[in-house]
């Protein structure tokens, strides 16, 4: 089954969310993220502008969070982000 742009937003959602509720992840949480994020700009499934730009972000932060010594502290550090970011994938995917 191919999932479409929506199906890969509301999971990136979903990681998203329950890694800035709960303040922890898994390494393979954030090679998922990686993973999501790379499908949608290979196969240009995001047409908006601004999710388009936040997109290398959140590649990097899996990235970032894949090899961090504290996934705490990175998700911590990263709480503002996270949560623009969710915001964005809402106002796109649930509208």
């Amino acid at each position: 089954m191919t999932l479409n742009a929506n199906n890969l937003l509301t999971l990136l959602h979903d990681i998203l969310d329950e890694q800035s509720a709960g303040c922890c992840g898994e390494v393979s949480e954030y090679q998922q993220i990686k993973r999501l994020v790379k499908t949608m700009m290979a196969h240009d499934q995001i047409t908006d502008e601004q999710l388009m730009q936040l997109l290398p972000d959140i590649y990097n932060y899996g990235r970032q969070g894949e090899n961090t010594q504290s996934i705490e502290e990175h998700i911590t550090s990263n709480q503002e982000n996270i949560e623009n970011w969710m915001s964005a994938i809402e106002y796109i995917n649930f509208k």
